[in-house]
């Protein structure tokens, strides 16, 4: 589960790629071209971000003739999201314990 956490948080910590998942789940399929035009780097930048975004099961492909589509997979933030829920658990947990402490204090 870790790898899983640590490959999201790879992939969306560079500003290029995270621009990238941003598009596509905002707007939809992109072709490549399509997405090499907007991010204004060489095409085989965007294909390696890409790639990692893929690797990472973030955005899945579509090949349809000599293009192809990208979108944004949504359920590949799922990791991410449990990785901060179980924070956010174990926050508000330590924090009710130190105002209790608190409390007993005054």
């Amino acid at each position: 589960m870790q790898a899983v956490v640590d490959e999201v948080f790879r992939a969306l910590s560079d500003p290029t790629r995270r621009a990238i998942f941003e598009h596509l789940a905002r707007e939809g399929e992109q072709s490549v071209r399509a997405l090499t035009d907007r991010a204004g780097v060489s095409q085989p930048t965007v294909s390696k971000h890409l790639g990692v975004l893929k690797q990472a099961r973030l955005v899945r492909d579509r090949p349809e003739g000599r293009q192809t589509y990208y979108r944004a997979d949504r359920d590949g933030l799922a990791p991410l999201i449990d990785w901060m829920k179980h924070y956010a658990a174990f926050w508000a947990e330590h924090i009710d314990r130190l105002e209790r402490l608190l409390e007993k204090m005054e």
